[in-house]
């Protein structure tokens, strides 16, 4: 069981994905990714995180995303990867 530290972390990053989510000029495609890899971390274990991970790493080179969008992928690849070590 994942302890408070991990869980608020988690939170954090269903929110930046909700924000990428909800920005209509992302297309719906990359937009897509990423709410599968919110599926994939609903459940908080290595390899879900592992999962969500593969998936936004799949598509931070998909040369239709906005710059600022590719940003905070690369940001919540690199939160997942610290909360994965944690999770471990």
């Amino acid at each position: 069981m994942p302890n408070k530290e991990i869980k608020k972390e988690v939170e954090e990053i269903k929110e930046i994905m909700d924000e990428i989510i909800a920005d209509t000029s992302v297309p719906r495609n990359i937009r897509r990714a990423i709410e599968e890899a919110k599926e994939k971390i609903a459940e908080i274990d290595a390899v879900n995180i592992g999962a969500a991970i593969y998936i936004l790493d799949d598509i931070s080179a998909d040369i239709n995303m906005p710059d600022h969008t590719r940003t905070e992928v690369w940001q919540l690849i690199s939160m997942l990867e610290a909360v994965k070590e944690k999770v471990k």
